[in-house]
């Protein structure tokens, strides 16, 4: 068993359980969607994106983007729920709320992909 291959999956399928964790519950209530919930969303998404940079196969090309999407997905949740939260008298309201959950589920959507992916390539693999 290879403990680096472990790691790689552990944190894939980690980053995918932790965003469909956080986007659980009604779009538009606080209180089913927590900003520390969300930035465990966004460390682990992070660290499965740095693992992924160092494979110069094509899948691992493939999972790079599928990686970085789901980042780009999630900063932009951030930027929302930040600018929300600090540069308006409003703050967070539901409508906002619904836009960060909104972009943590086309994140999901990438690390979905990502997961398939792996599976495709572990099957792949020939003993």
């Amino acid at each position: 068993m290879n403990p680096e291959k472990v790691a790689f999956g552990f944190f894939i399928l980690l980053a995918l359980t932790l965003n469909v964790g956080f986007v659980y519950g009604e779009i538009d209530n606080p209180n089913h969607h927590h900003v520390w919930e969300f930035s465990v969303v966004l460390l682990v998404n992070s660290i499965a994106t740095v693992m992924k940079l160092g494979d110069r196969t094509q899948m691992g090309a493939v999972l790079l983007a599928t990686s970085l999407v789901a980042m780009l997905q999630l900063i932009a949740a951030a930027l929302v729920w930040t600018v929300a939260a600090h540069g308006t008298q409003a703050g967070v309201t539901e409508g906002v709320l619904a836009s960060v959950v909104s972009l943590a589920v086309g994140a999901g959507v990438a690390n979905v992909v990502s997961v398939v992916l792996l599976i495709i390539e572990t099957v792949m693999l020939r003993r």
